[in-house]
This record gives C-alpha cells, structure tokens and sequence, in this order.
C-alpha cells in the first residue's frame, strides 16, 4: 500500500522470517557462530534459547539455508505431541512413511535404519526442533534416547533445540540431568540495544529501498526502542504501522509527533505523551561548556553583577559644641533644723554571716507558743487547796493571769 510513496521495492518490516532482512548484530552475530560450530563440529545437543519475537527463526534459517546439500533436515515446528507422536513427525520430516499402526520399538528401528544408510552415503542428519519449550519431559527423553543411535567414532543425528527461554528452566530439572549433560554448544539472545534497533531499522529501509532509501531519525528509532524493548518482532510491528500511518497522513519524513500517535493507537502508549516529550526530543542539544559552570558558590558570587551600588564606608559625622546651658532657677534654702544633742552610743562589732550555700535551704526555726498556766480559780476553795496555793506560789512564784479570750 505505501511502498510506491515511499519508493520501496517490499515491504521491510514483514512478519514472515525472512534471511535477507537479517541484521547482523552482535548478539546475533555471536549466536550465528555458536550454531555453525555445533553443527559443523557435530556437536550432540545445540541449544539456542531468547525471547519471544527477537530473531530464532530468522537467524535458524538463515544458518539452514547456508548448509550444503549433503546435509538431511528434519525441523519440526509442532511440538505439542507426546513421546510416540514426536517420533512419528520426526520420520515423516525425514521423508519416510511410518505406518500407523507400529509401535514404538518398530519406529526407532526404521528410523536408525535410516540415520545408517544417511551416514553409509556421506551425507549429515540433522534434527532441529522449533519452540522446543512446549516439549513434555517424556518427549524430552525420548529426543535423548535418539542421541545414542551412533557409530563407534560419531553421532548418526545431531540435534538443535530452539526455545523461549523457559527452556533453559525446563532442562534444570533433576529428570533431565543426563539431557543436559550432552547439551555442548549452549547460547541465549538478548534483545537489541537502542544502537541496535536504530541500524536494524534503517538497514531493512535499505534492503528494500528501490531508489533513495528513507531513513528514521534517532530520535524516532529511540521512541521505538522504548515501547519494543528491542524485541525484533515488536520494532517490525510499530515501525510497519508507523509507514502506514505516515502514508495516509501524507508525510514523506517520519517524526516523533506521528510515531507516537500511532503507538498510542496501538496501545503501546498513552496519546498524552506526544506532548511534552516530543517537544523536548526535537529541540537541538547545546553543548555546554565545562568551564562555564562556576565550581564554588564564591565564585559564582563573584561573576553575578551586583544590582545594587555597594554601600560607602561609614563615617561618623563631626562633633559639635554642646550648647550654652540656660541658667537654671535656684532652689529655696530651707531654715536649719535645731536637733537636740543624742547620747554617744558605743556601735558593737558586726558579726560575720556566711554566705548562704545553695547545697540545702536554711532550716527554719519554729517558735512554739508560750503555755499560760492559769491557776486561780474564781470558786470558792477548801482550806487543804489554800494552803497548797500558798505553798507552791512560795516556790515557784505567782503565775500570771490567764489572757482574756
């Protein structure tokens, strides 16, 4: 639909795994050699594990494409069959017919029969199972027990699993201890860096340019980058709708506004985003200088121009002679006193008195009321008590009288 207005030959950003549009990045560069030297090297086990959409099936048929002829392929894309079933889709993969009655042991005869006559004429058999995750722990088994058909010096198969990366968790198991120890050549796709994702779109641009080829900008692949989190399959999805999107809006360059509009219909993001963001992705980056900053705040007190004058040194103002005093009225003299003449008193010495301490307060002395004995009694007495009244007042004196109440 928008390959005419953008002068492209295809269409870049196609789902279909196609080898010609493979980008050569280093993680898949890496997994590319892993591949080539198990099969090359006739490993046992291959195994070749990443996550969903970054570029197994691609990078596998790229590596199977490049094997010459000598080579017999049996790839298997349906794994959800049990041990018996595996068997039979791997025959039939191989180009021979089980029949459909045959039990197990009679199917692993025919199929070693012909992995010998495969290696009696020189050619490799190859095995290679796709979403190799699904595969239940019996068929697993069963994939190792086809490892033992060999010669005293090679392999008669040699297999190459390719999975999620669940796969890794599923061969971890205990039951698969002897599976794992014949695995040799082992590796694990990352997703693409935001460099990565940036050379893998303009390069599909490119291959399927027929003229000028059409370029996105950085800032563009980078907003692309972040919603695909570098998944492969993801970057071929947005950056499709981005051209379709961009086809019917009439635009021949490719901006943030437009890619984020179409994420946002996608779903991928929010439509509030093309924003702020975008504006400040598309503002040209200023170079600052190192030296420009100030390092201290002294300095940058320094540097500021003041916006005020600065205050002149302070004088005191010059010392004036006081004033004449006004003549002030005199006050009246007061006639002298006569004072009468007092008695010389001999002044008594004054006793020291310590200085108060502030460890404990002065205790303070409480002075009990005087008792008064009150001894006359107003009735009239006996002649034993007068003579006892008398007695005690010749000793001891007369009391006083008792206070009125």
């Amino acid at each position: 639909m928008y390959e005419r207005f953008y002068g492209l030959r295809e269409r870049p950003f196609s789902l279909t795994p196609d080898p010609a549009y493979l980008y050569p990045s280093r993680v898949h560069k890496e997994a590319l050699s892993h591949l080539r030297y198990g099969i090359e090297g006739h490993a046992g086990f291959i195994v070749i594990t990443g996550e969903i959409g970054c570029g197994k099936t691609t990078m596998l048929q790229t590596v199977l494409r490049s094997l010459d002829k000598k080579t017999s392929i049996a790839r298997l894309m349906n794994t959800m069959l049990d041990a018996r079933e595996l068997l039979q889709a791997i025959m039939l993969d191989f180009g021979l017919e089980p029949r459909p009655d045959a039990t197990k042991p009679y199917l692993v005869r025919e199929l070693a029969r012909f992995l010998v006559e495969q290696r009696n004429s020189g050619r490799l058999s190859l095995l290679v199972i796709d979403e190799a995750q699904n595969l239940s722990v019996s068929a697993l088994e069963e994939v190792r027990m086809l490892s033992n058909l060999e010669t005293e010096k090679s392999k008669l198969i040699h297999i190459v699993l390719v999975g999620q990366p669940n796969l890794r968790d599923m061969l971890a198991r205990p039951e698969l201890e002897q599976l794992r120890q014949r695995v040799t050549v082992s590796y694990h796709l990352e997703p693409l860096t935001s460099d990565d994702t940036h050379a893998y779109i303009n390069h599909r641009l490119k291959h399927a340019s027929s003229g000028a080829p059409l370029t996105f900008s950085r800032p563009v692949t980078d907003v692309i980058h972040q919603y695909s989190r570098g998944v492969a399959r993801m970057i071929n999805v947005i950056s499709d709708a981005v051209l379709l999107y961009g086809y019917g809006a009439d635009k021949h360059a490719i901006d943030v506004r437009l890619t984020r509009e179409v994420l946002a219909e996608l779903g991928l993001a929010d439509s509030a985003d093309t924003t702020a963001d975008e504006a400040a992705s598309e503002l040209p980056e200023l170079p600052l200088r190192a030296d420009a900053i100030p390092a201290t705040l002294e300095q940058l007190t320094r540097e500021l121009p003041l916006t005020a004058p600065a205050p002149a040194a302070f004088s005191p103002p010059p010392m004036q002679a006081a004033p004449a005093a006004a003549p002030q009225p005199q006050p009246r003299q007061a006639a002298p006193l006569s004072v009468a003449p007092q008695p010389f008193v001999t002044p008594q010495p004054r006793m020291a008195v310590p200085p108060p301490t502030t460890a404990a307060p002065p205790a303070r002395i409480v002075v009990a009321p005087p008792t008064h004995y009150v001894l006359a009694d107003p009735k009239p007495r006996s002649g034993f008590i007068d003579w006892w009244t008398r007695v005690r007042r010749a000793a001891f004196g007369t009391p006083r009288p008792a206070p009125e109440s």
